[in-house]
């Protein structure tokens, strides 16, 4: 079987309510948590960029405090103008360029991700606006993201085959016409995101869209901790496309209350050939799931190497 390079992480690392449970609540002056966090994960997608212009500076001190974890890489979600808000100029292309070509120059850019919402079904005006955009990030490994079914169909996958981009497969609650957990390969790379399975959550969430909310509320529908059989389930579901690709981007979004980084070790052991793993001993003790998959000793060699 043919054994593509895994990158795991989360999606995003600055969560409050990771501590105690993976962050150390007793923490030093010159504590960084993306220093921490990349000495477990070689990899995190960035949702920051899809709300805020940042500042290169910001791009750049990532690159330092990741210095010593050389696989280390960034997937960034493209900002919701490109994407939601259709509202962007040569300003605003040339501000988020900025920080890929910081990130690509410096061998740490997976690729940018354009997540669109559930409103972007398939038809003509959406495929010219894919067009479009493909052409603009050309020089970035592209991750599309789409949430309507009516992307499953041959006409859609034949134009993200064409565009060269990669179809993102996500796992979201099943409702109304959302497109369903089924890996699809346009590309020689493959790009997974978990979103949890809260219906309720989601649901209210679909009728709360445009208003204004607290963190919790917004959070809220990502909150969802993944059972065993869930998770081989996914296990499953991605060795099946190994032979396909070269890399395998696996990306847990359901992040409260350090879900995701429970999922994110539960994965990284199963897809890693089940070799026990580094794990914080505080996370190990917030999960009873994890203590069977925690390394007992550092004799063993990195899941990635």
């Amino acid at each position: 079987m043919n054994n593509p390079k895994i990158f795991l992480g989360t999606a995003g690392w600055s969560y409050k309510d990771w501590v105690p449970h993976f962050y150390p609540k007793n923490q030093s002056k010159n504590f960084d948590w993306l220093q921490f966090y990349a000495q477990y994960f070689n990899c995190v997608e960035v949702n920051s960029t899809y709300y805020t212009y940042l500042n290169p500076d910001s791009v750049r001190n990532w690159l330092d405090k990741i210095d010593d974890e050389k696989e280390f890489q960034f997937t960034l979600k493209l900002h919701q103008d490109f994407t939601h808000k259709k509202d962007f100029n040569e300003d605003k292309i040339k501000a988020v360029k900025t920080n890929f070509d910081i990130l690509q120059k410096g061998e740490r850019l997976g690729g940018v991700l354009l997540q669109f919402p559930y409103s972007f079904s398939f038809d003509e005006n959406s495929a010219e606006h894919l067009n479009n955009l493909n052409e603009i990030f050309q020089n970035y490994n592209r991750f599309v993201e789409v949430r309507h079914k009516s992307w499953n169909s041959e006409q859609a996958l034949e134009l993200l085959k064409n565009l060269d981009v990669t179809y993102c497969t996500i796992d979201q609650p099943q409702i109304g016409k959302a497109i369903p957990f089924e890996p699809i390969i346009t590309n020689d790379k493959a790009y997974f995101r978990f979103h949890g399975r809260n219906v309720e959550a989601w649901r209210k969430s679909l009728a709360n869209f445009g208003k204004e909310q607290t963190y919790e509320e917004a959070s809220e529908r990502y909150k969802y901790l993944y059972s065993p059989a869930e998770l081989f389930e996914f296990e499953e579901k991605i060795k099946e496309i190994y032979e396909k690709v070269k890399k395998v981007y696996v990306i847990m979004n359901n992040h409260p209350s350090t879900h995701g980084v429970v999922n994110a070790f539960e994965l990284l052991f199963t897809l890693g050939g089940r070799k026990k793993i580094d794990i914080p001993e505080n996370t190990v003790k917030y999960s009873e799931r994890l203590k069977d998959i925690s390394k007992n000793s550092a004799e063993q060699g990195s899941l990635f190497s």
